[in-house]
């Protein structure tokens, strides 16, 4: 999946919870927040509003906002995709481990047809065959 695809297919399931979702999909996706999110930094900051004038600007906020439902929507449908249920994401609210725990779980390879669904890749599931990414 491209840059562009994870994109579009994470806004065109904005809110959508259930399902699976590939690497790819999440990892282009967390690109795309840490990009806005820098250049979010940038405007705020050319207007006098950034974290370096003693707060954080409104552009920064918009974007937060904005990717906050999509960000969790993706990673609790990447979570099905290892076969965990999507209340694994409140391990987030464990301070420092549950955000690596997370991240374990994230970089996980996708497991095989389960409860959430068929394999987002499209290919039978073997075991012990080498990550498709």
């Amino acid at each position: 999946m491209s840059f562009r695809d994870a994109v579009r297919s994470v806004l065109g399931q904005y809110a959508t919870f259930s399902g699976r979702a590939r690497r790819s999909e999440y990892w282009f996706w967390a690109l795309a927040v840490f990009i806005a999110s820098v250049v979010a930094n940038v405007l705020d900051t050319a207007m006098g509003h950034g974290p370096g004038v003693g707060g954080v600007g409104a552009v920064t906020v918009l974007v937060a906002l904005a990717t906050f439902v999509p960000s969790v929507a993706v990673t609790v449908r990447r979570l099905h995709d290892t076969g965990r249920s999507g209340l694994w994401w409140f391990i987030t609210f464990i301070p420092f481990v549950g955000v690596l725990i997370l991240l374990v779980f994230t970089v996980l390879d996708s497991g095989p047809n389960n409860q959430y669904g068929p394999n987002p890749k499209g290919l039978p599931y073997q075991t012990g065959s080498p990550a498709l990414g």
